[in-house]
């Protein structure tokens, strides 16, 4: 049977930009028809290079320019990897163009922005999504599951994560990430939106009543007007007295975990963005037990392990092939998926409070 495949089209050159092109490659509904850059032969050459180890059923088209690009009738949808700083330009035009968008993260520089892109989207009747891919993961059914049954973990009252890199030192002399003109947010937006995104999913999307934020470092290019976040925490407060805190950082060793704490015991989930390398994603959930006899003070592990075939990555089953396979399925729908860009609008929001309440010098910021 003869699959009708969305055609997309690349806006930029991004190196994630390699990644998902694999996932459209790999989710069987979906391919890349076109890639622009501001510079004609930069587009050749990054089709040229991901054809070689990826190769499209068809070559994709180079353009020179986004414009032309978007106004291409072959294309249905866009993939935007272009700076945070610049971005809601793009959003807006291809929303106007009538292509569907998947758009990275942080998707704006403000909330109001954001707003407008979406409404945009919706006037247009585009399909608007963020690009974290964890969301996409087959793992996270089970983990609804495990929290749902109330019996496991039981009610929620903590969540932690944390979510790091080491950069190395060129890194803030050359990538936009530390450069406040392109990504404003620095980690709190490289990384932190992960941090949130996964606590609001864990809440059902309920936004914190306030939040509170700290940069505990920062990093200024020269030729920035300001500093940009390198090393951050954050607290949210729920109403229903549920907290979750998180760090992201720039400048600490690669980590990637999650941890959910209720009245029974905890779930534990070493690397929730991104799956360690294998053919399955997993968590574990641990229900101790405190025991004394005598003289004997015994702490006793009970842990319980739950996995579903996942491959970690370039594979059909990987969380970034489900995401463009999802967003292709949505597309084809005629149906606008409205949950999508409204959980997306509630993660900008808590990013930018946590961050408003970090130049506040960590005053508590309502939502």
């Amino acid at each position: 049977m003869t699959v009708d495949k969305l055609r997309w089209g690349i806006l930029g050159t991004a190196q994630i930009a390699r990644k998902n092109w694999k996932a459209i490659r790999n989710t069987g509904n979906g391919t890349v028809v076109a890639v622009a850059s501001r510079d004609l032969e930069r587009s050749r050459r990054f089709i040229a290079e991901c054809q070689a180890g990826t190769p499209m059923e068809t070559a994709p088209r180079p353009y020179g320019s986004y414009e032309e690009l978007l106004a291409s009738p072959e294309i249905e949808a866009v993939y935007i990897p272009l700076p945070t700083g610049i971005r809601k330009e793009w959003v807006l035009r291809a929303a106007a163009a009538g292509k569907h968008i998947v758009c990275e993260k942080p998707c704006a520089t403000s909330v109001d922005d954001l707003r407008e892109m979406i409404e945009a989207c919706r006037r247009h009747r585009v399909q608007f999504l963020d690009g974290v891919m964890f969301l996409h993961s087959l793992r996270l059914g089970k983990l609804r599951e495990v929290l749902d049954d109330n019996v496991s973990v039981g009610p929620v009252k903590r969540i932690t994560s944390a979510f790091t890199f080491r950069a190395p030192a060129d890194f803030f002399q050359g990538n936009i990430r530390a450069r406040s003109g392109l990504e404003p947010h620095g980690c709190l937006g490289d990384l932190g939106w992960y941090n949130i995104a996964f606590a609001l999913w864990v809440m059902n999307g309920q936004l914190p009543r306030s939040v509170t934020g700290r940069i505990l470092s920062e990093f200024g290019a020269t030729q920035d007007p300001t500093r940009v976040p390198t090393e951050f925490s954050g607290e949210l407060l729920f109403a229903d007295g549920v907290t979750s805190g998180f760090y992201c950082s720039f400048l600490t060793h690669d980590s990637q975990w999650a941890n959910v704490s209720g009245t029974q015991g905890y779930l534990n989930v070493p690397d929730f963005v991104l799956p360690f390398f294998g053919n399955e994603a997993a968590f574990e959930v641990n229900q101790s037990a405190f025991a004394v006899n005598g003289c004997d003070f015994n702490m006793e592990s009970h842990w319980r392990r739950f996995s579903v075939p996942e491959y970690s990555n370039s594979h059909v089953t990987s969380q970034e092939t489900n995401l463009f396979r999802n967003f292709a399925h949505q597309a084809r729908s005629g149906r606008l998926n409205e949950a999508w860009p409204e959980f997306v609008l509630k993660v900008q929001q808590v990013m930018n409070a946590c961050l408003d309440s970090a130049r506040a010098d960590g005053r508590s910021v309502g939502l």
